[in-house]
């Protein structure tokens, strides 16, 4: 496939046949790189989520792609928006594709009716120059192919005619968009409607929700927002705390 669509939006878009990590094809090469370079592959062996987790699907039914983000002038502060904006662009971009709800998951995942279709890891450079945003997308797996129970794919959830290269350049319009939008306003989500923005796609806020902390703890509570910081805030018995990192499980009552 030769991407036209995608192609026209970003200055550089590599497509592997195979890639172990498409983050790590793209921090290796970054240094040599302009600000919105991509890389993409329907076969990636060694992709990896949030916590160390495995991300692998079989060949040709999904797509990792990661993007080289170069930020002119923002603070390394403001580099936390960025899983959320991507999970934002994505949600934009898979919405009109399916009949389902199409939402957000503090911080990075994107789900269809409350399932999985997309998972976002975002990782510094190590000149803390910029980042990498890399992005898996569950495009035509089948029900029985999927990696759990709490999965989906766009085939599943009901999208037909699934056309790769109108997804990638959807998605990669959105982020765009999105991010020269917080560029412009200097990193201020607020200035930049951001926090607004993602706040209102987030399927995480007004829900019960357990966090699992990285210390190992449990905070349980109701999530209430989102602060300028990009933190979830977590409204419990003794108050509200500002969680920056966690694995944050819906819960049903």
């Amino acid at each position: 496939m030769e991407f036209r669509r995608s192609r026209a939006i970003v200055p550089v878009l590599d497509v592997l046949e195979e890639a172990g990590s498409t983050n790590d094809v793209l921090v290796s090469r970054a240094a040599g790189l302009p600000d919105l370079a991509v890389v993409l592959t329907d076969n990636q062996t060694g992709g990896r989520g949030r916590l160390g987790r495995v991300w692998v699907s079989p060949p040709g039914k999904a797509i990792a792609v990661s993007v080289l983000i170069k930020p002119s002038g923002l603070p390394v502060e403001s580099f936390g928006w960025f899983p959320l904006i991507a999970g934002l662009a994505m949600s934009r971009a898979l919405s009109p594709l399916v009949p389902g709800a199409v939402e957000v998951k503090w911080p990075n995942d994107v789900l269809i009716d409350g399932s999985k279709v997309c998972g976002i890891l975002t990782e510094l450079l190590p000149d803390l120059s910029g980042l990498v945003i890399g992005s898996g997308v569950n495009l035509t797996l089948s029900a029985d192919e999927l990696p759990t129970e709490t999965s989906t794919s766009l085939l599943v959830a009901g999208a037909t005619d699934i056309d790769v290269d109108a997804v990638l350049a959807a998605y990669l319009r959105h982020l765009t968009t999105l991010y020269r939008e917080f560029e412009t306003a200097g990193g201020d989500p607020v200035t930049s409607a951001i926090r607004d923005e993602v706040a209102e796609a987030c399927h995480t806020i007004g829900r019960s929700v357990r966090v699992l902390l990285p210390s190992g703890d449990d905070l349980l509570g109701t999530a209430v927002g989102i602060d300028e910081d990009g933190r979830l805030l977590v409204e419990t018995d003794a108050g509200i705390t500002a969680v920056a990192a966690g694995d944050v499980t819906h819960l049903r009552y």
